[in-house]
């Protein structure tokens, strides 16, 4: 089974083209290098406006089968930041990690990183995550933080998607290793051919 991935960029400008959206390029790329498994995507970009967020993320998962949602953009204090709102309303268990760990990695970079509200959800059987909005932001939350060495310190969120997709009934992910690894217990690992 290929991975469906549904990336979700959620900008009043951009959806207006006031501004070339980067996030979705952003992810486009960062996926391209890390997964060794066969993988498609399908891309929205869309306003600020919660009903139209919730319905995006409902056909996305409901109409289009992506076991992996993505959304960038919209997670802040700001009044037209409703993502999580969004998220949350589509959602039929939260996965709080995932927006723990994000902040974690965040924080080492700024102290603002506690004003984000990014949330990791499941619905039916895919899973919806929250990201920041600029690609510097998205690399690191999915990748983790390094230290000189190029040794993990913090891992990033994505390590545990691959898991976490095996046990909600989608498909077995691979990930190229030199940029993120995936985590899975010894009992939920393939064999090496």
């Amino acid at each position: 089974m290929t991975l469906k991935i549904g990336l979700v960029s959620i900008s009043d400008r951009a959806s207006q083209g006031v501004y070339e959206d980067k996030g979705i390029p952003a992810l486009q790329e960062w996926f391209a290098s890390a997964l060794s498994s066969p993988f498609t995507t399908l891309t929205r970009l869309i306003p600020d406006e919660q009903p139209v967020i919730e319905a995006t993320l409902r056909a996305l998962v409901d109409d289009e089968d992506c076991q992996l949602v993505l959304t960038t953009g919209g997670t802040g204090p700001a009044l037209r930041d409703v993502t999580p709102e969004a998220t949350l309303a589509v959602a039929d268990r939260v996965m709080p990690g995932f927006g723990e760990q994000m902040r974690q990695i965040s924080l080492k970079f700024v102290p603002t990183a506690i004003l984000s509200r990014q949330v990791g959800v499941i619905r039916k059987q895919s899973l919806i995550l929250n990201l920041p909005g600029q690609p510097k932001a998205i690399k690191e939350t999915l990748e983790g933080l390094r230290d000189s060495e190029g040794s993990v310190i913090v891992p990033g969120i994505f390590a545990a998607v691959p898991y976490c997709l095996d046990l909600i009934g989608g498909p077995y992910v691979e990930t190229q290793e030199a940029v993120v690894k995936a985590f899975r217990p010894k009992s939920a690992q393939k064999p090496v051919p």
